[in-house]
C-alpha cells in the first residue's frame, strides 16, 4: 500500500478495490455474506466503544496518548474495512446512497428547526 495516500488524495475505489483483493487472495468471499459483515460490523463497533466505557475520555487525552490513539484509530478501521466488505458485497455506489440520504437528512432536520440542538425547537 502506499504510505503517501491520504484522505484528501484517495477515492472511495480505492478503498472498495483494496478490501475486494485483500478478500479474494485469502478466498473470504464465502464467508462475506450480508448477515455475516453486518455482524461483524457490530462487533468492531463495540469494541470500538469498549475503549470508552466507564470512562470520561477528552479528546486532549486522545491525541496526547499515542498508544490510546492507535487503538480507537485501528477499531474505526476495523469497522470501515467491513462496512467497505459489505458495500463490495451488495455492490452499493456509497456516494450515490450519501447523497440520496444526505437530501432526506436536510429535509427531515431542516436548519429551522433544529439549530443548535438534536430536538426540534
Amino acid at each position: 500500500m502506499n504510505s503517501k495516500l491520504e484522505d484528501n488524495n484517495t477515492t472511495i475505489s480505492y478503498f472498495k478495490e483494496e478490501v475486494e483483493r485483500f478478500v479474494k487472495e485469502r478466498r473470504w468471499t464465502k464467508f462475506h455474506n450480508p448477515k455475516d459483515l453486518i455482524q461483524a460490523i457490530g462487533i468492531e463497533v463495540s469494541e470500538l466503544s469498549e475503549i470508552f466505557l466507564f470512562k470520561d475520555i477528552s479528546l486532549d487525552t486522545i491525541h496526547n496518548n499515542k498508544d490510546l490513539f492507535e487503538n480507537i484509530s485501528d477499531e474505526i478501521a476495523d469497522v470501515f474495512i467491513y462496512l467497505v466488505s459489505l458495500l463490495n458485497r451488495l455492490n452499493v455506489d456509497l456516494t450515490s446512497i450519501f447523497i440520496r440520504k444526505m437530501k432526506k437528512n436536510e429535509e427531515k432536520y431542516t436548519i429551522e428547526e433544529f439549530d443548535g440542538t438534536y430536538r426540534k425547537l
